[in-house]
């Protein structure tokens, strides 16, 4: 990590400014008895319109005193509801549902009151505006607690919920908060190479010389990553690509996403879906795909929103967010993916760019776990290149033959005056 990037994350993280407390509720049922335990950190990046018609990006923070008014213990019958409300009429929810052996989250529910005009100033819309997506915590064994210590993100229009340190637990059993936890992907623990010892990391008592001063090695193309969804045991998303951010802020600096230390998450539908990647908990990618009618037998997919947030890993707190929900590339027909082997570049705003390397996108009806065929973009086109040679070439000769005669005409004309 750079000097000067690691001198602002020690900033940010000691300002105060992107403070948010954790949140603990312990719900008891008629008896007295733990029904439902919860304990996570989570804020709100939220980008909303002033009087001016221009768009501002605020961040509301979770204070130190909550309510947790309308919290239902839930049932077989009925689903356990986690209700929270805080500040000026900013409220949040999630919802849980279970079998005979599992549960998991059902549906978030947050709502932000832009009348609260210390976090909303010179809002152009007044009142309540709730948000309603789907959680993303996949089916927890029954008696478990659900564990995730990492950033997790979840993006609705101009609103990004972002959690970290999350213990949850609905449906307690006999009043007794599990033993047995259950932890999130991102929180898996990733081998390192083991280092045999050798005499070049044997630390030994030498006079070492001051290193020569060298310039800083140009930073490679990014390592392609292999993604892929599922909804239930099916694959419905697949993706491969190499992504490096250009932010350029002050100026600019290139970060590779690494596929090791890179998870993916998301949503599939008939006609929207979305690809999240989380890198070591620092970045959050976020690509919103959709279908489009070419004409009434024509369907097409193609990318039309990208959110891109950078985090501190180690409060969490935002350091660089945003969005473009204007986009119309990658496109092909439905069923088909979209290839683009050569590098790409997605404008996100005047301050971030994403390049991409090796691009192989399916976002809709995959089948047997393989892209169906590609519809290759045009700088792979490698036809387009034929008649740019073919065209150069011969302008060149005629190049030649016009210079060409003009010399023999002077030669001509000089030889006609000597005589």
């Amino acid at each position: 990590m750079k000097p000067r990037t690691l001198l602002l994350l020690i900033m940010i993280a000691s300002s105060g400014f992107f403070q948010s407390y954790a949140v603990e509720i312990e719900l008891k049922d008629s008896s007295n008895a733990t029904c439902l335990y919860a304990k996570w950190m989570m804020k709100f990046l939220i980008k909303y319109e002033t009087n001016s018609s221009d768009y501002k990006n605020t961040t509301l923070n979770v204070p130190s005193v909550v309510t947790h008014n309308g919290s239902v213990c839930g049932s077989d019958r009925r689903a356990a509801l986690l209700a929270v409300q805080f500040g000026n009429g900013h409220s949040w929810s999630n919802s849980f549902t279970k079998t005979n052996a599992t549960w998991q989250g059902d549906v978030v529910t947050f709502t932000y009151n832009t009348n609260d005009t210390a976090v909303f100033p010179d809002a152009k819309r007044k009142g309540p505006i709730t948000v309603v997506v789907n959680d993303t915590i996949r089916p927890v064994q029954l008696g478990n607690v659900f564990v995730c210590h990492s950033t997790d993100s979840v993006q609705t229009g101009n609103v990004t919920q972002i959690f970290w340190n999350v213990t949850v637990q609905p449906f307690v059993q006999n009043g007794t908060i599990g033993k047995k936890e259950t932890i999130c992907q991102a929180d898996m623990p990733t081998p390192g190479p083991t280092v045999p010892p050798t005499s070049a990391n044997v630390t030994t008592a030498t006079t070492v010389s001051p290193a020569p001063t060298t310039p800083p090695k140009p930073v490679e193309n990014p390592v392609t990553g292999n993604y892929s969804l599922k909804s239930g045991n099916t694959t419905c998303l697949l993706a491969t690509v190499g992504l490096q951010l250009n932010v350029s802020q002050d100026k600019p600096h290139l970060i590779n996403i690494n596929p090791k230390t890179t998870s993916a998450d998301g949503t599939c539908g008939n006609t929207t879906a979305t690809l999240k990647l989380n890198d070591g908990n620092s970045t959050l990618i976020a690509f919103m795909f959709a279908v489009k009618n070419e004409s009434a037998s024509v369907q097409k997919f193609y990318l039309k929103e990208v959110n891109v947030t950078l985090l501190n890993s180690l409060n969490g707190s935002v350091i660089f967010s945003g969005n473009n929900n204007n986009f119309s590339q990658w496109d092909a027909l439905l069923g088909n993916s979209y290839m683009c082997r050569n590098e790409q570049t997605l404008e996100v705003n005047e301050d971030l760019q994403i390049h991409t390397f090796n691009l192989w996108i399916q976002p809709f009806l995959v089948k047997a776990n393989k892209f169906s065929t590609a519809h290759e973009c045009s700088l792979d086109d490698d036809s387009i290149l034929i008649p740019i040679v073919v065209g150069a070439a011969l302008a060149g000769l005629i190049a030649i033959i016009v210079v060409a005669y003009i010399i023999g005409r002077r030669k001509s004309y000089a030889g006609y005056q000597t005589l």
